[in-house]
This record gives structure tokens, sequence and C-alpha cells, in this order.
């Protein structure tokens, strides 16, 4: 399969601490593939990776992010036979607030074993550890 033939998508491992400085991870329900995930989108004409991760971000859950670290991209066969590639990265939520629409019908904070339980698709559940790996040197860097 050349290029052209490639989905290229973007999302993100949305995190925050919660009041009680718990760690949460932010899952996305999408009622027409019945499944949790992550925020995620194919890009748009012209846009990058990254620009496509953080609008992805804002328009299933209604946060914005700082992106933090990239993951491991994950790779597979897409509804409609195609091969697609999602980047993902680890990202801060830095405010907002979620509206469900056509997407997206809910939005849940969980605890990263809450996640391993609720995510879907095993390509998704594999994304924690990377994921926390990521943010505990993120907030060692920033000595939190």
């Amino acid at each position: 399969m050349g290029r052209a033939s490639m989905v290229h998508a973007a999302g993100c491992v949305l995190w925050r601490r919660s009041p009680a400085h718990r760690l949460e991870l932010a899952l996305v329900y999408r009622p027409k593939w019945a499944d949790w995930s992550w925020p995620k989108g194919k890009l748009k004409r012209g846009e990058t990776h990254e620009e496509a991760a953080h609008r992805e971000v804002l328009e299933e859950t209604g946060q914005t992010c700082r992106l933090g670290a990239a993951l491991p991209s994950a790779r597979y066969v897409d509804h409609q036979g195609r091969l697609k590639e999602v980047r993902y990265w680890v990202a801060e939520a830095t405010g907002g607030s979620f509206t469900p629409n056509d997407e997206i019908s809910d939005l849940v904070w969980l605890t990263p074993d809450e996640a391993r339980e609720r995510v879907t698709h095993p390509r998704d559940r594999d994304m924690i550890s990377s994921a926390l790996l990521a943010i505990a040197t993120n907030e060692d860097a920033r000595g939190l």
C-alpha cells in the first residue's frame, strides 16, 4: 500500500489531576462504532499531526490541552479496509467542558486501571503504560 492509500490520523491520551490529585485519563464513547477510545481523528488537508491532535481533543472532549511526549503510533485496518496510522501524544487537559455531539456521546475521566478495563480496543489499552511513563517523566521534570 502506498502513502496515498493510508489514512493519517492523530490523537491524544488526555490526562488531568482530580481535585484529590488522582491521575485521571479521558475516554470518549463513539456510538457509531459502539466503542470507548482516546480522542482522535483524521488529518484535514494541510494540517500537521500536532494540529490535528489539538483539534480532535477540543472537538471530541471540549478540552484544550498541552501536548507532551509522543507515544507509539497505532497502525490497523479501518472499517473501510484501509490502512490507518494514528500518531498519539500524551496531553495534559488545560481547561474546557464537554458537550455531547453527533460523533461523541459521552466523556469519562477514569483512573488508569479503570481506563484499562473500559477501553474497547487492545491497541488503545496498550497505550496506557506508555502514557503513564510519559506523564511521570513530565511531572518529575516540572518538579510536581
